[in-house]
């Protein structure tokens, strides 16, 4: 799996990381679609109310208190000859498809009231369905190396995956922007379409790596037999507890901007259709600066670099706040475009180096406890996110419906400050509160290096 020099794993061989970061083009696509499409959908194509839908979106995420924990307890516990993660990422693929299709494809006579129920089910389902793979998935390329600079290339990888799938989604994106102007049924059946031929992708994906991938068999089995145990172990971990209360607070931010990216294009900006080079003018840099950040975070270390992307992103958001103030499409056009390409930046760098820095607080778990409890570290993270965007999606409902928001209108002045305001000033003020918290982080490389000295020793005298 690994080349190495004496007993310390150095390098991942580029075909462990292509297996690893290939279902994440399948993710990246399906998450972008649910999470920037469904609310538009569903309040200007079904006429469901914003409101309803953010509680629908509140309740997966209430949902996801069980069901993110059970996952990657139940991951870390698994003994399988198939391995403890390529176990479910297996066992997803049939219900992320059934899903996934699901929340595409309401039967067109259903009552108001049957057609939340299964909106409901088919979103609360979705966001389930996909904890089978992504805890897992996640939790695994915490087990593919213990460097402390390959773990970035290897998220690093993945992030750049991630984020091709969600390029690929733009595509997407404009033909159902397109279908809009045929009418209800076009987009219906342009939605449905898609749906089936990413399920198939993500199928194929996924089936890949779990054929490509191998597990290390000396971390089954290493975990404590009480999941209470396993999760307050979590929490006493000093480093884990700071990154949670910091994910929380970064992701009620960045929230706010998914769910409202289609509707700043179409009612502030007032370029509906221009909405997927918007967002394209945030994925490249953020897809293509990842061979940047690599070499920077070795030279100046994965906690300054990632506080730097903290406050890069709520700057690049928090400058949007003047687009319903300028004078025409163009400006704003231009403008947004621009603050994006910014923050894209920002992403790439932090998509690179969190993940890895997560990673290094597993460690840090097992130098406390003995453990190996990739997934319930993961499945902790997982949660907190989940979480955050439901906290916002339920608010951004709200205030949509206070502020006077009317589908397929042109806004009102006071509506278009109160979209703006949640998709700018928000997440600035987010990103500099866990930008502040995160000074206080101190698992750094020389922190890192002396607690990975003694778990090689450990390795070494087993």
């Amino acid at each position: 799996m690994t080349e190495t020099v004496g007993k310390r794993s150095v390098r991942v061989p580029w075909r462990t990381v292509f297996a690893y970061g290939a279902p994440s083009v399948g993710a990246g696509y399906m998450y972008l679609l649910v999470g920037l499409y469904v609310m538009k959908f569903s309040t200007d194509v079904l006429l469901i109310a914003p409101a309803v839908m953010g509680v629908i979106f509140s309740i997966s995420r209430i949902w996801d208190a069980v069901s993110d924990p059970l996952v990657g307890y139940l991951s870390d516990r698994t003994v399988s000859t198939l391995g403890r993660r390529r176990t479910w990422m297996a066992a997803s693929v049939i219900p992320i498809g059934a899903a996934f299709v699901m929340v595409f494809s309401p039967p067109t006579d259903l009552s108001e009231t049957a057609l939340i129920g299964w909106m409901a089910v088919a979103v609360i389902g979705f966001y389930s369905v996909m904890t089978i793979f992504f805890v897992p998935h996640l939790s695994l390329g915490a087990e593919l190396s213990d460097d402390y600079h390959e773990r970035s290339r290897l998220f690093g990888v993945r992030h750049g995956f991630y984020t091709f799938g969600s390029i690929l989604c733009l595509a997407s994106f404009q033909l159902l922007l397109l279908a809009e102007t045929r009418g209800e049924l076009a987009v219906r059946q342009t939605a449905l379409e898609l749906a089936f031929i990413a399920t198939l992708v993500m199928g194929l994906l996924i089936a890949f790596a779990v054929v490509r991938l191998r597990e290390r068999v000396d971390f089954q089995g290493r975990v404590n037999e009480r999941p209470y145990r396993a999760f307050a172990d979590v929490v006493r971990n000093p480093h884990a507890r700071l990154l949670i209360i910091v994910t929380f607070i970064e992701n009620v931010g960045s929230a706010a901007i998914g769910v409202l990216t289609l509707y700043v294009a179409q009612y502030v900006v007032g370029a509906a259709l221009w909405a997927p080079l918007i967002i394209l003018s945030y994925m490249i840099p953020s897809a293509f600066s990842v061979p940047l950040w690599i070499p920077l975070s070795r030279r100046y270390g994965k906690v300054r670099l990632w506080l730097f992307s903290m406050l890069l992103t709520g700057v690049s958001f928090g400058g949007m706040f003047v687009l319903p103030f300028l004078d025409t499409v163009d400006v704003r056009l231009i403008t947004i475009m621009v603050l994006a390409a910014f923050a894209g930046l920002a992403a790439g760098c932090g998509g690179t180096i969190s993940t890895s820095i997560q990673g290094d607080v597993i460690d840090y778990d097992e130098y406390l406890t003995g453990e190996r409890k990739e997934g319930t570290y993961f499945a902790a993270w997982n949660f907190v996110y989940k979480c955050a965007m439901g906290v916002m999606l339920m608010l951004t409902g709200f205030v949509l419906q206070a502020a006077g928001f009317i589908p397929n209108e042109v806004q009102s002045m006071q509506t278009q400050i109160a979209i703006v305001s949640l998709y700018s000033l928000f997440p600035l003020v987010c990103y500099a509160i866990g930008a502040m918290l995160f000074r206080r982080f101190k698992l750094n490389e020389q922190a890192y290096a002396e607690i990975r000295s003694v778990l090689d020793a450990r390795r070494a005298s087993a």
